[in-house]
């Protein structure tokens, strides 16, 4: 057991002596886990957010706010007028509503009510944006046409008696007629269609569960890169004629990549639940199985890749290459429905095509530890194959 332990403390310092490790293990894979899942912030509410600036302050640009945010298509955020300036000049918005100090309820009866929207050239969202302004002041407008016109037939048939009687049947005719239109049947039928959409997608659970395959795979084919240099400065010579087996040398140095790569595991699962809000959780026996099967079959195209190269940097370009070919081709940076029926059939020679399954089998299609026995089973096997050819081939020199 020492002679094990000793093993595996030399090849982590040997692996973590430089920063580029550090690298590879934490920095790119957080990186490109947000980037390809669309960034941390995960919304219920996908319609366009809309800026505004309320200079008027009164029930009227109040009432103006809480029609656009019941609006289906914009979600009003309110901001100071220098902000909201700064982020539409730094295209950080769409577009910004500005609500004149001059918009009251007097300017609106008159007709004389003025907004100011601000927007980004050429963009859908901006023309969304300016479509729900548009339809929320029109029904703004149609209350108070539809007030103002009470106030005259009322007038018709009795005078007011002050200028206070006549504001307050206005008033009282307004509320009406913002109730009556907000209660008007819809004359549009909307039918949602019954096809399932056969690319079953999530950015971020694709994006975490394909970027941890990617980057925990690369480092364990980095494996034969330890050999190679190991058979090149003579170490592993002189560790073989110590009273040390070649079998329990193996064992200590897979063992301990495969350890890494399961404490890397953890820390992207971790980060893929906490911050991009992936369900990792729902089934942690069916997440530790497909995870240690994973990184058994990596490590063993690792251990098989050591016996073909002859020195690190050979091995070093070529895991890298073949990572992240595999990785592609698995459907790790895009869904795999998206190749080629040729492709999707060749690639179930890759080790990776059955961990993004077996991974999206749990945080996509929610399922437990008998839905992921295929996959682990597929790469348990695969592991057992390449550990036989590797340990086959194996030369110290």
């Amino acid at each position: 057991m020492t002679k094990i332990l000793s093993i595996i403390w030399k090849d982590i310092r040997i692996r973590f002596t430089g920063w580029s490790e550090w690298l590879f293990f934490i920095i790119l894979p957080v990186i490109f886990t947000v980037v390809l899942g669309g960034g941390t912030q995960v919304s219920s509410d996908s319609r366009v957010r809309l800026v505004v600036v309320d200079q008027a302050r009164n029930p009227c640009s109040t009432a103006l706010i809480d029609a656009l945010g019941k609006s289906p298509a914009v979600r009003p955020e309110l901001l100071p007028l220098n902000e909201a300036e700064d982020q539409l000049s730094q295209r950080q918005t769409a577009a910004v509503l500005i609500i004149p100090a001059g918009f009251d309820q007097a300017a609106v009866e008159q007709g004389l009510a003025s907004l100011d929207l601000r927007q980004q050239p050429n963009n859908l969202d901006a023309m969304v944006t300016s479509r729900a302004v548009q339809s929320v002041t029109t029904r703004v407008g149609s209350s108070v046409a539809i007030a103002n016109r009470s106030v005259v037939e009322a007038e018709k048939l009795k005078p007011f008696d002050s200028s206070t009687a006549r504001q307050v049947y206005f008033s009282a005719a307004l509320k009406a007629a913002q109730t009556g239109l907000a209660e008007a049947p819809s004359r549009i039928t909307s039918t949602t269609g019954t096809t399932q959409d056969p690319i079953n997608y999530n950015p971020h659970a694709n994006s975490s569960a394909g970027q941890l395959i990617t980057w925990v795979f690369v480092p364990l084919l980095s494996i034969s890169g330890m050999f190679a240099y190991e058979r090149q400065v003579g170490t592993l010579r002189r560790i073989l004629v110590t009273p040390t087996q070649k079998s329990l040398y193996l064992f200590a140095t897979i063992a301990g990549q495969v350890l890494v790569a399961l404490v890397q595991m953890v820390f992207l699962v971790g980060f893929g639940l906490l911050v991009m809000k992936v369900n990792w959780g729902q089934s942690p026996a069916a997440l530790a199985l497909i995870l240690f099967a994973s990184a058994l079959a990596a490590a063993a195209l690792g251990t098989t890749l050591g016996t073909f190269v002859k020195t690190e940097s050979q091995a070093s370009g070529l895991s890298i290459m073949l990572g992240m070919v595999m990785a592609l081709l698995g459907g790790c940076w895009y869904p795999i429905e998206l190749f080629p029926q040729a492709v999707r059939t060749g690639v179930q020679i890759l080790p990776t095509t059955w961990a993004m399954r077996g991974m999206l089998d749990i945080v996509l299609r929610g399922q437990g530890l008998q839905g992921v026995l295929p996959e682990a089973g597929v790469l348990f096997g695969m592991a057992i194959v390449l550990f036989g050819i590797g340990i086959w081939r194996f030369r110290y020199e």
